[in-house]
């Protein structure tokens, strides 16, 4: 890391509390020079955290952290927080193995105090700290980050509506108001929070006052405090009131979120209020950075990329911008698809699709739940909707999927995006468990592509041939290269027939690391045979009937134990009178932390080289 004139010297947040204004403005520029630097060769989520430098300053500047707590949402606004908690001098590890992750961590550091990798918890999670502490009778306050974009998540407005009726809990919560979440924020919310922005007469009047009442003598400062204690008179001719004040909150802001003096003074007041409070903050998501100003949606989550140019190092088509192209083409000729996004318009690989299809692009922000339910309604009349997600984020809308999908038999279609492992955003984000979540899911069909065509093949069956709710689920990042000699069929299944009485049985990108290990057993004299799954469920049984002949098989699985394909196929196997043995690889210890793919793929036993180890010495 560069040498810093005060960054290098924050060993914990006290030692911020003795710079000037002046020391501290210096300190936020080596901040973002720090967070450019390492996410230019880590790759990690960088405008998010850019724009809330100043503020992640001020809390610290103010508060006293760990007695006072510090929960973001989401988590990866935390970089700054990091930085000024003792780890400057490992933030050169992150998002690397056994370095510091890209989320706030509680075994990395005191002063992260809850996991924050997922949108819209964070103001439950400080609603029952805070509660807490209260009980207990423990000091200190609890502060909710939160990005303007979590609002469009219900779970945000649970914790908001619970939190408001309490009044003795000592609760803040900060609403970082960038205008995006990932891609640019849509709904309700939005428009609101913009119109607060603009009626900026209220901010303005109150702050010219504040200074001439200060600057008179001797009735000034008291004439302010009476002035201001009756202030929600003024607010409210102006606002006509807010959504958070009628929540039970006191509502502080805007306040510009790049100035350190304004944030400092706003959060003293808050500290001194004794009832929750939130502060409406504006900040700019890049800031400090061209590139990442100019398009911060690029730079949300980034891989390695040029400082001078801010231009990507990995170039080429993903499974996420070969499943836009494909919807685009489908939609092209049938009116009735349509895409459905939770504010994942980009990451998913829909941009393109919103620019020709924008009347049927439906980005319903941070929602999954109500993504799900949404696309059951446009199924049911006789819409074909297809709804793109994260494979994580998949997880939040379970009961949507059994009640409001499955149970019609409506055939919404999930592309699962990111299924497996994703690798340097760690456990929260790795997609280990859909599987083993749509498995339970009666009628439901799951297509496991591995290469490019497969996945344009199984999107365009599971939208006209599936008979209730499907799902298409590839990786994240770019397929590998098909192997001479094999021929994807785009059927069920392929199987490659080797003779001997050894089977391996896998899927999707699997399948790759099976196929090289298999050819070199082959090069050993060791013929083992090999079994692509490409319909996960149901299991064809044209497979389970050619996995019978075999005296051993091998499930290679890249997703958890329980639940997973592996433990239904070799179920079915025995329930056929399979009489020889079957050994299923997959993860037992599901939350896989943070390092690259390929290292994680090794200590599942799923690279190539592990599959080989294994089959050789049995």
């Amino acid at each position: 890391m560069n040498q810093y004139k005060f960054l290098n010297k924050i060993k914990s947040p006290n030692d911020i509390k003795a710079l000037t204004e002046n020391d501290l403005q210096v300190l936020c520029a080596e901040i973002r020079d720090a967070m450019v630097t390492t996410v230019s060769k880590n790759g990690g989520h960088l405008s998010s955290n850019l724009g809330v430098v100043e503020l992640t300053v001020a809390l610290h500047r103010v508060f006293n952290s760990p007695v006072d707590q510090f929960v973001f949402d989401v988590g990866h606004q935390c970089y700054t927080h990091k930085l000024l908690t003792g780890r400057f001098d490992r933030f050169d590890t992150l998002r690397t193995e056994n370095g510091i992750a890209g989320f706030p961590k509680p075994v990395e550091s005191e002063h992260d105090i809850v996991i924050g990798g997922h949108s819209s918890t964070s103001i439950s999670s400080a609603c029952g700290l805070a509660r807490a502490k209260t009980l207990t009778g423990e000091p200190g306050h609890v502060v909710a980050i939160v990005g303007d974009g979590a609002l469009s998540g219900g779970l945000a407005y649970e914790g908001l509506n619970n939190a408001g009726r309490t009044k003795k809990d000592k609760l803040i919560v900060i609403l970082n108001d960038n205008k995006m979440s990932i891609s640019r924020n849509v709904g309700s919310m939005s428009r609101y929070l913009s119109s607060i922005r603009a009626k900026s007469s209220y901010v303005d009047l109150k702050s010219n006052v504040a200074t001439a009442l200060e600057k008179t003598p001797v009735l000034g400062k008291p004439l302010r405090n009476v002035i201001f204690k009756s202030k929600s008179l003024l607010k409210y001719a102006i606002y006509q009131s807010t959504l958070f004040e009628d929540m039970g909150f006191v509502h502080l802001g805007p306040v510009d979120g790049h100035d350190l003096e304004s944030l400092i003074r706003v959060l003293k007041t808050a500290r001194k209020m004794e009832k929750p409070v939130l502060i409406h903050v504006c900040t700019v998501k890049g800031k400090g950075y061209t590139p990442a100003e100019k398009n911060p949606r690029r730079f949300h989550g980034i891989s390695s990329f040029d400082i001078e140019t801010g231009e990507a190092k990995v170039s080429g088509d993903s499974y996420s911008d070969v499943f836009g192209n494909e919807m685009c083409k489908i939609a092209a000729e049938d009116d009735k698809v349509c895409a459905i996004t939770a504010a994942m318009k980009s990451g998913t690989g829909l941009s393109d699709f919103a620019i020709k299809f924008p009347e049927r692009l439906f980005d319903v922000g941070i929602a999954e739940q109500h993504a799900v339910t949404f696309s059951a309604g446009l199924a049911a009349n006789g819409i074909r909707p297809v709804f793109a997600v994260y494979s994580s984020f998949l997880q939040r809308a379970y009961d949507q999927l059994v009640h409001d999908v499955s149970i019609g038999g409506l055939n919404v279609v999930f592309a699962v995006d990111r299924a497996g492992i994703v690798g340097e955003d760690g456990e929260t984000h790795n997609g280990m468990f859909d599987i083993a979540l749509m498995n339970t899911i009666p009628n439901m069909t799951i297509y496991a592509p591995t290469y490019f065509c497969e996945l344009r093949s199984f999107l365009r069956k599971s939208i006209y041939d599936a008979k209730g709710p499907a799902a298409v689920r590839y990786p994240r990042g770019k397929e590998k290269e098909i192997p001479q000699g094999f021929a994807p069929s785009c059927e069920p299944f392929d199987a490659i027939d080797n003779g001997g009485d050894t089977l391996i049985v896998t899927f999707g990108r699997i399948f790759s690391e099976a196929h090289d290990a298999m050819q070199k057993l082959g090069s050993k004299g060791i013929n083992v045979s090999l079994l692509k799954l490409n319909c996960i469920k149901p299991i064809p049984m044209a497979a389970i009937e050619f996995a019978l002949k075999y005296k051993k098989v091998y499930f290679f699985e890249e997703g958890v134990l329980q639940g997973g394909v592996g433990e239904h196929f070799e179920e079915i196997l025995y329930k056929n009178g399979y009489k020889g043995t079957c050994e299923i690889i997959a993860a037992e210890q599901p939350y896989v932390q943070h390092c690259s793919t390929e290292s994680a793929l090794k200590k599942l036993g799923l690279d190539s080289n592990s599959i080989y180890t294994k089959l050789s010495k049995e």
